[in-house]
């Protein structure tokens, strides 16, 4: 009997630690280009603002859901990609005035640090270059969502954030004196990224 009860209580132990939820560990995400939302707006004369999005971006990071650590990530743009619903608008948004996008054919953000607020919410500072222009910029960052995805295999997180930007920091100043379009770009992501 004594050395039934030894053998017994490892079975158990062992079954238990079998059974117990893995602890999270920081996992690779790669942001799904199809669900993947670049949305901005600038001030238009005073009269409203006018809206636009980028077609074309992606991006990675890593992600520990039990710690919350994010790292490593990187976001990549095509200024070629701009839309706002009028060919000739789009036009000059790619010329020189705005995005000169033949000159400088991608617009990246690196994250340099992240901080949280509170479980769900927090921000990412990195450096965004555009133009060919590098500056810091903060985004408010919230967690949306992470699981399993009804459809298929993959488990994605969900996020959003936001920022407002000063154009001319970028070296992108038509009409700014005259107050044609607003110097403030606000901005709007939201995006799934699956985890590899």
């Amino acid at each position: 009997m004594r050395k039934a009860f030894p053998l017994a209580a490892s079975t158990v132990v062992a079954g238990l630690l079998a059974a117990a939820p893995a602890l999270a560990e920081p996992r690779d995400y790669v942001i799904d280009k199809s669900h993947f939302s670049i949305v901005f707006n600038a001030d238009h004369i005073g009269y409203a603002p006018t809206w636009g999005m980028f077609l074309d971006g992606e991006g990675s990071f890593t992600f520990d859901e039990e710690t919350r650590d994010l790292s490593d990530l990187r976001v990549t743009i095509d200024p070629a990609s701009v839309f706002s619903n009028d060919d000739a608008r789009d036009g000059h948004l790619r010329s020189k005035d705005f995005l000169d996008a033949e000159a400088h054919p991608e617009i990246t953000f690196v994250m340099t640090g992240a901080e949280e607020k509170t479980e769900r919410t927090g921000t990412v500072t990195g450096d965004l270059t555009l133009r060919g222009v590098t500056r810091p910029v903060t985004l408010d960052v919230t967690w949306n969502k992470s699981g399993a995805y009804p459809w298929g295999e993959n488990y994605v997180i969900g996020i959003s954030a936001r920022t407002t930007l000063t154009r001319s920091d970028f070296g992108m100043t038509y009409a700014v004196d005259n107050g044609l379009v607003g110097d403030e770009v606000e901005i709007r992501i939201d995006l799934e990224a699956i985890r590899q």
